[in-house]
């Protein structure tokens, strides 16, 4: 399969569905559609401009976690405007 842009947004979706890999759709920039999806150790969000696409990679630790302290540190090293 090939994505070379917005042509190929279905095809991809369809192929998404085909293997079962739930995702959502974002329109959060005026010339892109946004798919983002998780699989194991990393989410992804793959934007499908008119001709071409660009995405990101997030990896990460998938430990779970239940220290409160923790969760507002981070949020507040990785959102804070400081």
């Amino acid at each position: 399969m090939t994505l070379s842009g917005i042509k190929d947004l279905i095809p991809f979706l369809n192929y998404l569905d085909k293997e079962k890999i739930y995702y959502r759709l974002d329109h959060v920039r005026d010339d892109t559609i946004m798919v983002s999806f998780t699989l194991v150790g990393a989410r992804i969000e793959l934007d499908f401009f008119d001709d071409h696409i660009e995405f990101s990679i997030f990896r990460g630790s998938e430990a779970v976690e239940d220290n409160v302290d923790l969760l507002f540190e981070l949020i507040q090293a990785h959102w804070s405007d400081d």
